[in-house]
């Protein structure tokens, strides 16, 4: 389908480290999308804990920002980035 982003990301069942997103554009935002079970979606530059439930969607300035979803306790993780 057509899309301004340039790539997709499917991430199932992992941590993901604290970051910045290296092939993002700083003007631009990044769509990430929880699919999976409840997770919290971290932003350290904002010192800031989000809920990551599914069907959330967060626009994020991925290059600027150092962002981060943390270990869960249960259940399948799913995002799209």
């Amino acid at each position: 389908w057509p899309s301004i982003y340039v790539g997709m990301d499917v991430i199932v069942n992992q941590e993901t480290p604290p970051h910045l997103d290296k092939v993002s554009a700083p003007s631009l935002l990044d769509l990430l999308v929880s699919l999976g079970t409840h997770a919290q979606f971290h932003v350290s530059d904002l010192s800031s804990i989000f809920g990551y439930q599914p069907g959330t969607m967060v626009y994020l300035a991925g290059k600027l920002l150092h962002h981060s979803v943390p270990k869960w306790e249960k259940g399948e993780r799913i995002a799209l980035a």
